[in-house]
Formats: structure tokens, sequence, C-alpha cells
């Protein structure tokens, strides 16, 4: 087992790498980045157009001209300062669509593929600067590669299962009990620290781009009344709770106001 570890180590090393620039927020952690980023694209891109075309089939897929040129604008300003972060993502095919669905749901796919649903945005009857804080969020995940660092813990997770198992370090009854703890102990915690990083970071892209990031608190404030108090704890959930971001938020705004004020003039 100790051998299997050591020959590990180099390849875990390699893949140990961070995917942007710190911009003002500082993000430049180091991430696992196992699985190639080409591959992750290119899925993303299959399933986007997959999308696409079911929501056109129904009748779906941008029914209001004027909504979907609201986002698209907001899209093109974020979109000017991802070099900041990633200068290769400056040539992303950057892609926004609405779908009519009641979801209070937004997401960017690696790549730049983004949808939003006209629930969030009548729903929480959105202000273009809450639009971009949303849209700053899930550009963020995709620029961070987040969906690429899930899977590549999930491969390492399976992949030292399967080892402990196979060489009898592990009875196989115990593995769901064990497989509970790392959810709990890593995975959850972790997700919730993607989240947070994505925060930070679409806070200081939608300042870049000259959107008051002030109301990305407002956002959240009107994302906890949304929710009713029916979220699961934090300490159960990949997401931090709205009160945790909110205080995240108002920290960092003394980093990104100066930018919001150089783009405002």
């Amino acid at each position: 087992m100790k051998r299997l570890i050591l020959a590990l180590m180099p390849l875990l090393l390699t893949a140990c790498a961070s995917s942007t620039k710190e911009g003002q927020v500082g993000a430049g952690r180091r991430q696992l980045l196992l699985v190639p980023n080409s591959q992750i694209i290119k899925m993303s891109a299959q399933a986007y157009e997959q999308l696409k075309m079911e929501s056109q089939q129904k009748g779906q897929l941008d029914r209001n001209p004027q909504q979907v040129r609201r986002v698209q604008d907001i899209a093109q300003k974020l979109a000017k300062h991802v070099q900041v972060f990633r200068p290769d993502a400056v040539s992303w095919g950057w892609e926004v669509h609405i779908i009519s669905q009641d979801d209070l749901n937004a997401f960017c796919m690696p790549g730049g593929k983004m949808i939003f649903y006209t629930g969030i945005i009548e729903k929480l009857q959105l202000t273009d600067a809450e639009i971009a804080a949303i849209m700053g969020h899930e550009i963020s995940h995709a620029l961070r590669e987040h969906g690429r660092e899930r899977m590549s813990q999930a491969l390492l997770q399976q992949g030292l299962f399967t080892i402990l198992i196979g060489t009898g370090k592990m009875d196989p009854k115990y593995a769901g009990a064990l497989n509970a703890i790392v959810t709990l102990a890593i995975s959850l915690p972790y997700g919730r620290g993607q989240e947070l990083e994505s925060d930070e970071m679409g806070v200081e892209l939608m300042a870049r781009a000259g959107f008051n990031p002030q109301e990305a608190v407002n956002l959240w404030k009107k994302m906890a009344s949304a929710s009713g108090g029916k979220k699961p704890p934090e300490i159960l959930s990949t997401h931090p709770a709205d009160a945790t971001r909110i205080r995240k938020i108002e920290a960092i705004l003394p980093k990104v106001m100066p930018l919001y004020r150089a783009a405002s003039k």
C-alpha cells in the first residue's frame, strides 16, 4: 500500500495547479485536476446544445427578446474582464440563453456556455447588478474549473476505496460508512469553499464591469427570503448558508469597491 501511494505521488503533484490567476481577491488556491480539461469542455458543449434543443422544442428558449438582450449585454460586460483571472478565457465562445421555467437557477458550463431561468429573474425582480452578481458567480465556477476539480476528487476517492478493498485493508461492508464520513468531513466543506470562492471572484468581475458589488449583498438577502428557511443546515450542504455568504462578501467589499469606482468614471 505504501509503495502504491509513493508511486501515485508524482501524478498527484503534477495534477495540483491553480486554474486561475489570483486577481484582487486572491483566487490562487492549488487544485487537484486529474481529468483533461478538453474532455470537460467537449462534454459540456454537447450537454449545452442538447439542453438548448430540448428547450427550443418545448417553446421555452429565448421567448422574450428584450430579456435575452438584457442578459447578453450583462454577459458581454463581464466577459471583457475574465482575463484578470484567465487570459485564455477571453477566447471562449461565451454564450447565454434564457429558458422559461420557474426555477430559481442559472449556471455557466465550462467554456462559457450560460443559461438563466426566467424564474430567478422574475420572481426575485433582479436588477442588472444582481443579475451580474449571479452571472459573475457562475462564470467564476467555470474559470476555476470547479466541475473538473470535483470529478478529479471523485475519481481519486473511488480509486482509493477500490485499492483499500482490493488489498484487504478495508472490509467492503464499511465502505458506505467511510464514504459518508468523507462526504461530511471533506466533500461538503470543499463544495462550500468553492461556492465562497466563486462569490468572491464574481464580485470582483461585476465591480470591474461597472456593477455595484454592494448589490451582491442584496441578491443573497433576496435568495434567503425566497428560500423561506427551508435550506438544510450548512454542515449538511454543499452550499454555505446565506448569512455566511453575505458576511464573506461584505468582508471583501473594501477590496473591490475601488475597482467599481474606477470602472464607473
